[in-house]
């Protein structure tokens, strides 16, 4: 390998409606979450697993998803992960892992 490159592909569907946000610049960005599930087997009977994902999208990715994408829609998407610190309204410092989307495929064929 040359190279290592942080790249993420998921296929999964949507928990709730996304939420999106325009700011005074007009750049938007829209926020969602993404299950996957995995299955294994535990003492012989099959076992299903969700994980949970957090997805941004910016520019024509987030109008895409605002206009087309909601709760219950399955989706691809590539994108790279990122993590990122804020301070919630107690004044706490709060650590979040997102998805940011590179390319989205709508998987519901509506």
């Amino acid at each position: 390998m040359k190279t290592i490159r942080n790249k993420v592909q998921l296929i999964g569907n949507v928990g709730e409606n996304p939420k999106s946000h325009t700011f005074e610049s007009g750049k938007k960005v829209t926020r969602l979450s993404l299950a996957t599930n995995d299955f294994y087997l535990s003492n012989g009977e099959k076992v299903q697993q969700t994980q949970w994902h957090n997805l941004v999208a910016w520019g024509k990715q987030a109008d895409l998803i605002e206009k087309y994408v909601t709760k219950g829609s399955e989706i691809a998407v590539e994108g790279k992960l990122t993590s990122r610190d804020y301070e919630n309204e107690q004044g706490e410092k709060q650590y979040i892992t997102e998805v940011l989307i590179n390319e989205i495929l709508l998987l519901n064929g509506k």
